[in-house]
């Protein structure tokens, strides 16, 4: 009996070591509670009509219970889609788990309304508003006409394709080689600068370098109508 004693000891200090690990279970409830206020501030100012759905949590799970949770996402990782958020208990050593969710944004887009050709410029009629999951779309889906009319389609597109913004590109106003009038601009004062001949292609607003007629070379920001403006 005195030799079998010190087993028992041994036997019943492992049982007593293991029996709070076995014994462990986090409720998987106040888990999602916490996802579901982070995901609410995440889809704050989203477009179109935001709402999402959280992954199941093992209900068998031997987490130690937690009071507290922090609720992240990966770093670069965007609040639509499928995508995991990250749970950490907040006390000492505490545990942390991966929860895939699922954020869906209903909104509009555009669509292509007829076949576009490679060069034409958009205006409203070539457009229409289609509606659906923005998440499933490309992240440069455009989903305003403005981003679209005026601009010169870069490939051809055909009817019903939606609309991104790489297919489309800014309208030239003032192309390499063209005669162009140079203005110069101030407060209280607007006065024409003479002719000159445009050295780039260059679309409203971007830089343009224009060779005047006694050589020398000015820069300024193409306008409509063949313009370039030097501002002072």
């Amino acid at each position: 009996m005195a030799r079998i004693r010190p087993f028992l000891i041994a036997a019943l200090s492992c049982l007593l070591a293991v029996a709070p690990l076995a014994s462990a279970h986090q409720d998987p409830g106040p888990v999602k509670r916490a996802i579901e206020s982070f995901l609410r501030v995440q889809i704050k100012g989203l477009p179109g009509q935001a709402s999402f759905t959280i992954g199941a949590i093992d209900p068998q799970n031997q987490l130690v219970a937690c009071p507290a949770f922090t609720v992240s996402m990966p770093p670069g990782a965007r609040a639509w889609g499928r995508t995991n958020v990250s749970v950490h208990c907040e006390m000492a050593g505490g545990w942390r788990i991966f929860v895939p969710v699922h954020i869906r944004i209903l909104g509009n887009y555009l669509i292509t309304a007829r076949a576009l050709v490679q060069g034409q410029v958009v205006g409203a009629g070539d457009l229409a508003d289609n509606r659906g999951d923005l998440a499933d779309l490309p992240a440069n889906i455009l989903t305003d006409p403005a981003q679209a009319i005026g601009k010169t389609v870069a490939q051809s597109v055909s009817s019903g394709q939606p609309l991104r913004s790489d297919m489309l590109r800014q309208t030239l106003v003032v192309q390499q080689g063209q005669s162009v009038r140079v203005v110069s601009q101030g407060p209280g004062f607007r006065v024409s600068a003479g002719a000159g001949r445009a050295l780039n292609n260059a679309a409203e607003n971007q830089v343009v370098q224009v060779r005047m007629p006694n050589g020398r070379i000015i820069s300024g920001l193409a306008r409509d109508g063949g313009v370039v403006e030097i501002a002072y």
